[in-house]
């Protein structure tokens, strides 16, 4: 943020038209949510901050604009007929790339119970070859969590999916030689949890996934759709028909079918835009579409009687 900020300075935007603000805790928001200049916000963070910001904001004397991007727990679907080379490289990717931490990231995913196995064992084969690396070097995929809170978050996930189910892969903090100079966990996988345990429902912004089996699509979409958020989500099948009833029924923004770089990750300007449904986001229009700058702006109505 600071270093954009001093781009638009460098590049001549006149003081006072950008500002970049920064401070702690409840002071920090109540500049903004107090203040009666302030005419909207445009808020991309937690669910859990994103609706403090809105009540307190709207407890002003009018209504004023929110625009909002939120968190997610984005799940993937993966029926018997997907091709599962491809389901494991879009999961890995969506659900590791960045160590997990963007609201985009792959965190929960849903596999056909006659192709579980063979999805688990593929899955297992691809993150063997997923080093854990210094995140300056250029071939690093996953580098560091953010902050020791990060880690906690970590360590508790994995002690919540071993009391009721298993942890499958990973789910070690690194912390020899190089890794003892910042915050490393490994990719971690969780199976055998109950459908309805917290770590298919609470974002975490960390690399952890948990895996859930189904019989039918009904079931699968069902599950999906069983969270308050709706931001991202995917399908991996070679069924024509089962994509289509993905795309009809999935209550998610922004969707992919079959998308080998990330099963729930990516959006390129001019190729898709970005939005959050539910608990996700505010307007349920999508940056970079067609109606996404109206949210910026107000109508007048002008009407000149002459003569």
């Amino acid at each position: 943020g600071l270093m954009l900020y001093r781009v638009y300075r460098d590049a001549g935007v006149p003081a006072g038209a950008v500002n970049f603000v920064t401070g702690p805790g409840s002071n920090y928001e109540n500049e903004f949510t107090k203040n009666r200049h302030v005419a909207g916000i445009a808020f991309t963070g937690s669910m859990e901050v994103g609706i403090r910001l809105f009540r307190e904001f709207e407890k002003g004397s009018c209504v004023k604009p929110v625009v909002m991007e939120l968190g997610s727990k984005n799940p993937v679907i993966i029926t018997e007929n997907a091709d599962l080379k491809k389901a494991v490289e879009g999961v890995v990717r969506a659900a590791y790339g960045y160590s997990g931490q963007k609201c985009s990231a792959a965190s929960r995913v849903y596999v056909q119970r006659s192709v579980r196995k063979a999805f688990l064992v593929a899955l297992k084969n691809r993150l063997k070859d997923v080093r854990v690396m210094d995140p300056r070097a250029r071939d690093a995929f996953m580098g560091p969590v953010i902050n020791r809170a990060a880690v906690e978050t970590f360590e508790d996930a994995v002690k919540s999916a071993e009391k009721k189910g298993k942890i499958f892969f990973g789910g070690s903090v690194l912390d020899k030689g190089l890794y003892g100079r910042g915050y490393y966990v490994e990719p971690t996988v969780a199976t055998d949890l109950p459908s309805g345990h917290r770590l298919f429902r609470e974002e975490l912004f960390i690399p952890f996934m948990v895996v859930d089996e189904f019989k039918t699509l009904d079931e699968a979409l069902e599950k999906a759709n069983d969270a308050e958020y709706g931001l991202t989500a995917g399908i991996f099948s070679e069924d024509k028909a089962e994509i289509q009833r993905f795309l009809d029924e999935i209550q998610f923004g922004v969707v992919y079918a079959n998308r080998k770089g990330g099963a729930t990750t990516g959006a390129w300007p001019g190729a898709q835009t970005f939005v959050g449904w539910n608990a996700s986001g505010a307007t349920g229009k999508g940056i970079g579409g067609p109606n996404y700058l109206l949210s910026y702006l107000r109508e007048q109505s002008q009407t000149v009687v002459t003569g």
